[in-house]
């Protein structure tokens, strides 16, 4: 497995990426988001519904688990922090095999249910406040995106 990684100084570029990645999504792509409360996920998210021209505002579903939203393709926000310590399957299928594009943030405390294939992101910290962004691409189909996005000069800006 390959693995690539971004540097971003802000928040503003952690959603213009998440954005540039957003175009190349098709209805069934899953994407996985870990690292520390705090750390961007929720703030990738709103970059990748920005990119599939999502006009609600987005908030973190820790709450709820599952927040839709309407786009060009439908975004599935799942957040499975409630989620540690539970067998609990509340129909991730459905949304895996779905008409939209699935982000799960915390993914490790469900990692039964996801699918085989995906495109893993870490948001972690660094001492300058910057955040590391690491793509883990599992399978060749996110392995291609992920591939053609760092030989894009625009995605490395």
């Amino acid at each position: 497995m390959s693995k690539y990684e971004i540097i971003s100084d802000s928040e503003i570029k952690t959603k213009k990426v998440a954005a540039i990645i957003a175009k190349k999504l098709n209805i069934g792509d899953i994407i996985t988001l870990e690292g520390e409360l705090g750390a961007g996920k929720t703030t990738f998210t709103k970059g990748i519904a920005e990119g599939l021209e999502v006009t609600r505002t987005v908030t973190s579903p820790t709450f709820t688990i599952i927040k839709q939203y309407k786009g060009t393709i439908p975004l599935y926000h799942m957040d499975a922090y409630r989620l540690e310590n539970s067998s609990e399957d509340i129909g991730f299928d459905e949304y895996f095999e779905g008409n939209g594009i699935c982000v799960v943030e915390w993914a490790q405390f469900i990692e039964e249910f996801l699918p085989d294939e995906r495109l893993s992101i870490h948001i972690s910290y660094l001492e300058t406040g910057e955040r590391k962004l690491t793509f883990l691409p599992v399978g060749t189909y996110y392995e291609k995106i992920i591939d053609e996005l760092f030989t894009d000069s625009l995605f490395r800006e």
